[in-house]
């Protein structure tokens, strides 16, 4: 049986909501022309003919998506390889190294806290991480480290939630001492060594001056683990995947799930071939970590996290379980940046933040000609290195997941950005 047959096959079985009519072929009746969700057949292939491309191109092993739409789950696509050397398929319970879409996660995290009355956003963090307390800022980004001035004021629970804590990132921008002075971050042993070494490196920028993609939502998942007074991990466990039922998330994978871990893949455009950058069976992620990572260390599957988005979607409830309050969800989908943050290039794209802002751990939409694609007024979700990417529509009642393993580059967006695309254009209502 060929691999598109098998994932065909999957597709039918997967528990796509009684009624749901799929295509992959010939032409459909006139009463079988709108699936399940208020799709239409016909352009869900096109969905799922155009990412089939991308795995028949070598630009990726494989791809796993889910959109959830009006209570059903309106379509799923299991297409191409877990273990492309190996030939071993993608399945409907594969494990995908989530990347920065940890963060989100660690952000309702830190909001469950706060409505157990913890703390509150405006809150110093000093209290629960005096590492960070008394910060000083680096005067020239690229200068000593010895040339600093005293904040002028305290970093706070906002700051991290928001990523505007000032502290310098590896990812871009930062060079010099500074840069060199992050790097040995990495021989920390847990995190509190590393926030004590992170304690004696000065701000990049004074707090809630600027955007920096990095470090913050770590130290986010580390403030509460000390509130909590429950490793980081095992709090996650008890109060967010537990209850959600969320049983293959967690920051590693342990030897009887290993037959499910994805490859993970890079990809050079130069050459236009992807390589192994992870293997499943030699995997980092085969371990518990020694510093579990709020902002990029997360494991989980597609329907794992499908209900993570929809308790979101669902204002703080999947079912009969309850995470979040309906007013906390949405202050986290409210845009925090100011005028000027906005107008800061994102890894060098000056266009990311000009139709949309950014909220506690998610990327929020309010102007739709401004992203140039298919969207909503109100849209959010966030996406991953290895290309992983949700997103939540309130207006459409819609949560739509793609999981792909391969890291950073070009395709990503590319692909990312046809996802959205053909999920909207498929809408028949």
């Amino acid at each position: 049986m060929s691999i598109v047959s098998m994932n065909r096959r999957a597709l039918i079985s997967s528990g796509i909501a009684s009624g749901a009519t799929l295509m992959f072929g010939g032409t459909a009746g006139a009463a079988q022309k709108t699936s399940a969700g208020g799709f239409s057949a016909r352009r869900l292939k096109h969905l799922t003919n155009g990412l089939q491309g991308y795995v028949d191109r070598g630009i990726i092993a494989g791809v796993h998506t889910l959109v959830h739409r009006r209570g059903v789950l309106a379509h799923s696509d299991l297409l191409g390889w877990q273990d492309a050397e190996a030939k071993i398929p993608l399945r409907r319970d594969t494990i995908y190294r989530i990347a920065s879409m940890s963060k989100p996660v660690t952000c309702v995290a830190a909001l469950m806290l706060m409505e157990d009355g913890k703390f509150r956003l405006e809150d110093p963090i000093d209290t629960w991480l005096p590492e960070l307390a008394n910060r000083r800022v680096i005067k020239t980004p690229s200068g000593p480290l010895e040339d600093t001035y005293p904040a002028p004021r305290a970093i706070t629970v906002e700051d991290l939630l928001t990523q505007r804590l000032g502290f310098a990132s590896g990812l871009g921008g930062t060079e010099g001492p500074l840069l060199a002075a992050l790097g040995t971050l990495r021989e920390a042993a847990n995190m509190d060594e590393w926030l004590a070494r992170a304690g004696k490196i000065p701000l990049q920028y004074a707090p809630g001056e600027r955007f920096i993609y990095g470090a913050a939502h770590d130290i986010l998942g580390h403030l509460v683990a000390r509130v909590s007074g429950m490793s980081y991990a095992d709090f996650l466990q008890t109060r967010l995947f537990g209850p959600l039922g969320m049983v293959d998330t967690a920051f590693w994978v342990p030897k009887e799930k290993l037959n499910r871990l994805t490859v993970a893949y890079g990809f050079d455009a130069a050459s236009g071939k992807k390589s192994v950058s992870d293997a499943a069976t030699q995997a980092r992620v085969t371990a518990p970590p020694k510093i579990a990572s709020g902002a990029g260390g997360l494991v989980s599957t597609g329907d794992d996290y499908l209900k993570f988005g929809r308790m979101l979607l669902g204002h703080g409830r999947l079912g009969d379980v309850r995470i979040l309050s309906r007013k906390t969800v949405e202050l986290m989908t409210t845009d925090f940046l100011t005028p000027e943050q906005r107008k800061m290039p994102f890894f060098g794209d000056t266009e990311f933040w000009k139709g949309q802002g950014y909220g506690l751990g998610v990327s929020v939409t309010d102007k739709i000609a401004l992203r140039r694609e298919p969207a909503s007024v109100g849209q959010y979700g966030w996406n991953g290195a290895f290309g992983t990417m949700w997103l939540n529509d309130p207006q459409e009642d819609m949560t739509a997941i793609m999981m792909i393993q391969t890291a950073f580059g070009e395709t990503s967006p590319r692909i990312q950005r046809d996802f959205r695309t053909w999920v909207y254009q498929a809408m028949d209502d």
